[in-house]
This record gives structure tokens, C-alpha cells and sequence, in this order.
């Protein structure tokens, strides 16, 4: 009667049952969309900062709109409206591209996903836009505020500064956020690096073992 028959052996020694747990799981599209969660929360608390930011922002510019201040609150608020609309129009694109699972390709995946690329650009253009209203904002509000002080005017001045510092803001984070991601991208890679010279070292560790263990069986064979 034959013993019991240990682990199969591959190429570079037995089979790791995590790793290939591991790469069964990494093969599957779906969960291509769930890696690196704490990129995504953040991302997507970003999102909804900036979608109920500009859109309370936008329709309380619209409500308040008046025939002294017609012009600036028209335009501020309609633009803010648009951009709260299009960062929501990007959130509901993602999770309906991620619904119906019709791209299999992990680059495009990476790029849709909430904390993807497309997340950073939002955020970026949102906020750019943001800064140069603002900054148009105040810039008109100083001019005339020197000739025909009002209330209206200070309004202005007050909104072109709440904008540029909100738009300021987002563009700061997304360089911090850009600067980090790259950072620890190359922490990874530098890991993996490490982490393939062990398994070098380990695979050789194995076979040398395994070869002391069939010397030794052949030795006692022979006596």
C-alpha cells in the first residue's frame, strides 16, 4: 500500500494553495473595480463634496438672483449647476459602464473607476474652473468696488473668494494626491522587487532541500 501522497509539485516546488487562490481571484473582471478601496472612498467623498458644493452653491446663486446682480449671479450659478451636474454625470457613467460588465480590459477599468485616472481629471478641470471664476469674480468686484461701492459688489467680491479658494483647494489636493499615488506606486514596485528576489532565494532554498532529501533516500537505498 502506497502513503499518503503529499502536495503536488510544480515547476519551482510545491504549489502555494494562497497564491493560486490568489490568481484565480485576480483573474476575475469584476473585482477589478474593487481594488485599492481606500483610493475609492476618498475619491468618491471628493465627488460628492464637490456635486453638493457647487450644485447648493449654484442653485443659491440662481434663487438670489436679482436685477442689480442679474449678470454675475446668472452665469456663476449656471456654470456652478453645469459642473456639479457633470461631475454627477461621471459617478453615474462609472457605475453604469461597472454594471453591465462590458470592458474586460483592466487599463480602462483602472481609468473608469472611482479613485481612477478620469476621478483625478474631474476633480482637476472642476477645480480649474472654479479658480478662474472666481478669479474673474474678484477681479470685477475690486474694479468697481472703488468707483461704486454696494452691497452688490461685496457679494461678488465674497463669492469670487469662496470660489477661488474652493477651486485652489481641489487643485492643491489633486497634486498632493498625484504626488502620493506616485510615491507609493514605486514603494509597490520596489516591494515586488524584494519580494521576487525572496521567492528566488526560497525556490533555491526548496530545491536544495529537496535535492539533500533524494541524495540522502539514494544513500540509504544503497545501504
Amino acid at each position: 500500500m502506497s502513503g499518503p501522497r503529499g502536495p503536488e509539485l510544480g515547476p519551482n516546488g510545491p504549489a502555494d494553495p494562497l497564491r493560486i487562490q490568489h490568481n484565480i481571484l485576480e483573474e476575475q473582471v469584476e473585482l477589478w473595480w474593487f481594488r485599492d478601496p481606500g483610493k475609492s472612498i476618498l475619491c468618491y467623498c471628493v465627488a460628492v463634496l464637490l456635486i453638493l458644493g457647487c450644485g447648493l452653491g449654484g442653485v443659491g446663486l440662481l434663487s438670489t438672483t436679482t436685477s442689480v446682480s442679474s449678470e454675475w449671479r446668472l452665469g456663476t450659478g449656471t456654470a456652478l449647476c453645469l459642473l456639479a451636474l457633470g461631475v454627477l454625470l461621471k459617478q453615474l457613467l462609472s457605475s453604469a459602464v461597472q454594471d453591465m460588465n462590458c470592458i474586460r480590459s483592466r487599463q480602462r477599468i483602472n481609468m473608469l473607476k472611482s479613485g481612477g485616472f478620469s476621478d483625478l481629471l474631474v476633480v482637476l478641470f472642476t477645480g480649474m474652473l472654479l479658480t478662474i471664476c472666481g478669479g474673474v469674480l474678484l477681479h470685477v468686484a475690486l474694479v468697481n468696488h472703488m468707483p461704486k461701492p454696494g452691497k452688490a459688489l461685496n457679494d461678488m467680491y465674497i463669492s469670487g473668494v469662496v470660489l477661488l479658494a474652493g477651486g485652489g483647494a481641489a487643485v492643491l489636493g489633486v497634486g498632493i494626491y498625484f504626488v502620493m499615488v506616485v510615491l507609493l506606486e514605486r514603494t509597490r514596485h520596489g516591494r515586488r522587487f524584494v519580494d521576487r528576489v525572496l521567492n528566488i532565494f526560497t525556490v533555491s532554498g526548496r530545491m536544495d532541500r529537496l535535492a539533500r532529501r533524494n541524495t540522502t533516500s539514494s544513500l540509504a537505498n544503497l545501504i
